[in-house]
């Protein structure tokens, strides 16, 4: 790269480095600052194109991916899009076994970056061969010289997030941070990013949000996997049905856990308020702060860091539709539908 002209070789080496953009409006009622980390300025619009670019280079490094290869993975699609944008600048074809619960804008978008897409049923138990674990699974089996990324058991994934996100935060609060509060999915980006927190200063308190109808908060609480806890959810990348190994529960001082509604009309909000067109789990973390700043979490002095996961872009066929909050029963009195404020000239 020419530092000089900030010229770029590729798309990659625009990946990580992103802004810390200080929330104004929509905190205003809040004790303490609060800042959004947000990734939607990697290339690939999402926190994962971090451990896309860093996985497989680390794959390269050891031997195990060479010219020719496959890689295969599981998503909900945005370590999709950021896994096909690696292949496509490093020349390695790309397969994704991806949940239906993605959004339609989600799964055009892989396919439109030359990736082969499976479908899998969301609402089936992991280790059903049609989820998307266990068709990502059979695939990695049955293509010679291919690569299975399995991010949720997979530690470069959180090692990719203590190298990079965790140091960039540490680096633009000036060590300033108190919380860090952030989604969980697979769980490597809020342990990647607490540990490395955490080491600079054992006092930061790392918050993990989770999604009714996933197995994360309680197994925290009780290190047990309980089945009930598990029922359909229309978050995407956010909670899970199974226990992910890169999940480091220890470096986590809580959970807490918000609903498919609220997440939808906040992530809203933050458009409205703050000018910034970000994805569902933004708004999933961002009604975590409204929650946690209501049971007096916060106080006077707090720096508080989130994380924005992706761009609103990526659900216009869901959060940001008309038709589907209405669909979910999700408008009522309070939130009128926006389309009112749409008007056709004839």
């Amino acid at each position: 790269m020419n530092q000089k002209k900030q010229v770029f070789d590729n798309v990659l080496q625009l990946i990580g480095k992103t802004p810390l953009i200080k929330l104004n409006s929509i905190t205003t009622e809040f004790e303490g600052d609060y800042f959004a980390k947000v990734e939607a300025f990697n290339p690939g619009h999402s926190t994962k194109d971090r451990i896309a670019l860093y996985i497989i280079e680390e794959a390269e490094r050891r031997g195990i991916l060479t010219p020719g290869d496959t890689i295969i993975e599981t998503t909900s699609g945005n370590t999709g899009f950021s896994i096909a944008m690696v292949s496509i600048i490093k020349g390695y074809e790309c397969i994704l076994a991806v949940s239906s619960k993605s959004s339609a804008d989600k799964i055009d978008m892989l396919k439109t970056m030359g990736a082969k897409v499976y479908v899998c049923p969301a609402h089936v138990s992991a280790d059903d061969p049609r989820s998307y674990y266990e068709v990502a699974k059979r695939l990695h089996q049955e293509i010679k010289g291919s690569v299975y990324i399995n991010q949720y058991f997979n530690d470069l994934n959180t090692e990719a997030h203590y190298k990079s996100t965790g140091p960039e935060i540490w680096e633009q609060t000036e060590g300033k941070i108190t919380h860090f509060v952030a989604c969980s999915g697979t769980g490597g980006t809020i342990s990647g990013t607490a540990k490395y927190l955490k080491e600079q200063n054992p006092n930061i308190k790392v918050i993990g949000v989770d999604a009714y109808g996933s197995v994360l908060k309680k197994y925290h609480e009780t290190r047990e996997l309980d089945t009930d806890e598990i029922y359909p959810y229309r978050i995407e990348g956010l909670g899970k049905n199974l226990i992910p190994t890169a999940t480091d529960f220890d470096v986590i001082d809580k959970f807490i856990k918000v609903t498919d509604e609220e997440s939808a009309h906040t992530a809203r909000e933050i458009a409205r308020t703050e000018g910034l067109f970000v994805g569902y789990t933004s708004g999933a973390v961002m009604q975590a702060l409204k929650q946690l700043d209501a049971e007096g979490e916060f106080k006077k002095g707090d720096n508080v860091v989130v994380i924005f996961p992706d761009h609103g872009s990526r659900y216009m066929s869901k959060v940001y539709s008309d038709k589907w909050m209405e669909d979910q029963g999700f408008f009522d009195n309070e939130n009128e539908v926006s389309v009112k404020t749409v008007q056709y000239i004839k």
